[in-house]
C-alpha cells in the first residue's frame, strides 16, 4: 500500500495579522513529483519551511516521512533534502570542496560517494573548479548535489530554476525525472506555468490558500469549462476591448501577436460576426488548448 510521504491537515502560519499559509490540506505519495505553483508571496516557501520544521505552524499539523513537523523536526531534516532559493555556496572553494564540507554535516566522508553525487548532477568535469566562476545554472546543479549527498528519499526544491536559462531549466528537469524514476519523492515550488506541466500533480497557491491540487490535465478539464480560441485581429487593442464586452466571454487577453479568448457557449462564427460588426478585421480564428496559466488565472479571479 502506497502510504503518504507527506500529510498536511489545516496547516496555517500567521505572522502577526498577516496569514501567509491559510488552512491548507494535501498529501504526497512516494515517488510523486508534485509542483507547488503560485506567484511570489503566495505561501509556497513558508509551507516548505513548516514541513522542514524550520517554522512552527500557528494551527494545524503535518507529518513528513511519518515524523511530526512540530515535535520531530530534527529527524525530518536528517532524512530529507532541501534546496532553498538562495543556497549558501562558498565561492572561494572548489565544487568538490563545497560538497565535501556539506557532506560532513551529515557525517558523510566517503570521497567516492561525494564524487558520485557530483557525477549524478553532471559536475564530473568540474571537481576542481572554483564556484565563483559558475553560471547560475551550474550553481543550481551544485545546490542540488548538496541536497542529494545524503541520499534522501524526499526532496524539497524551492524554485530551483529561478534565474536559469531555458536550456539549463530543461536539463534540470531531466535530473528531477531521473531522481523520481529511482524512487525519490519530490515537492517542487515554481512560478513558471510551463514548468508546472512537468509535474505529476500541481497545487495552485494564491494569497496563502491552496486553490486546487490535481494532475495538469484534470485541472484544465475541471477549471476551464468553456472553449479556448486564438483570435488574430487587427488592431489588437480594439479587438481586446470588443471581446471583453461580449456576452459569454469569460476572459480575453493578449498572447503575443493575437488574442486568447476563453468563452462559454460562443462559437467561431459569433466571434467573427461581432468583430465584423465593429469593423475589426478578424484574420484568423482557431481553437486553442487550455494551459495551466489559464487555470491559474481562472482560479485566482
Amino acid at each position: 500500500m502506497n502510504e503518504p510521504v507527506v500529510t498536511v491537515q489545516n496547516l496555517t502560519r500567521r505572522f502577526g495579522e498577516f496569514t501567509a499559509v491559510d488552512h491548507i490540506n494535501f498529501e504526497v505519495k512516494q515517488g510523486e513529483i508534485v509542483g507547488y505553483l503560485g506567484p511570489n508571496g503566495s505561501g509556497k516557501t513558508t509551507t516548505i519551511r513548516m514541513l522542514l520544521g524550520l517554522l512552527l505552524p500557528t494551527e494545524g499539523r503535518a507529518t513528513v516521512l511519518g515524523y511530526d513537523i512540530a515535535q520531530q523536526s530534527e529527524a525530518i531534516r536528517l532524512r530529507v533534502g532541501y534546496m532553498s532559493q538562495k543556497f549558501a555556496i562558498y565561492d572561494d572553494l572548489t565544487t568538490l570542496e563545497n560538497l565535501t564540507f556539506y557532506a560532513g554535516v551529515y557525517g558523510i566522508t566517503d570521497k567516492e560517494r561525494i564524487k558520485h553525487t557530483l557525477n549524478l548532477v553532471g559536475l564530473n568535469q568540474h571537481y576542481h573548479t572554483l564556484t565563483k566562476s559558475f553560471s547560475t545554472g551550474w550553481r543550481q546543479r551544485l545546490s542540488l548535489a548538496i541536497a542529494l549527498v545524503h541520499e534522501p528519499k524526499l526532496l524539497f526544491l524551492d524554485e530551483p530554476t529561478s534565474g536559469v536559462d531555458p536550456t539549463a531549466r530543461r536539463a534540470f528537469w531531466d535530473l528531477i525525472y531521473s531522481l523520481a524514476e529511482n524512487g525519490v519523492t519530490i515537492l517542487v515550488t515554481t512560478h513558471y506555468m510551463d514548468e508546472a506541466e512537468y509535474c505529476g500533480r500541481v497545487g495552485v497557491m494564491r494569497d496563502g490558500k491552496l486553490l486546487a491540487l490535481d494532475t495538469p490535465t484534470n485541472l484544465k478539464q475541471k477549471v476551464i469549462a468553456g472553449d479556448v480560441w486564438e483570435v488574430y485581429v487587427s488592431p489588437l487593442e480594439q479587438g481586446l476591448e470588443a471581446l471583453n464586452q461580449m456576452d459569454g466571454v469569460e476572459r480575453v487577453g493578449l498572447a503575443g501577436d493575437h488574442l486568447r479568448v476563453i468563452s462559454l457557449g460562443i462559437d467561431e462564427k459569433a466571434i467573427e460576426n461581432l468583430l465584423n460588426a465593429k469593423n475589426i478585421q478578424a484574420r484568423r480564428i482557431e481553437r486553442g488548448e487550455a494551459t495551466l496559466e489559464d487555470v491559474f488565472l481562472s482560479l485566482a479571479r
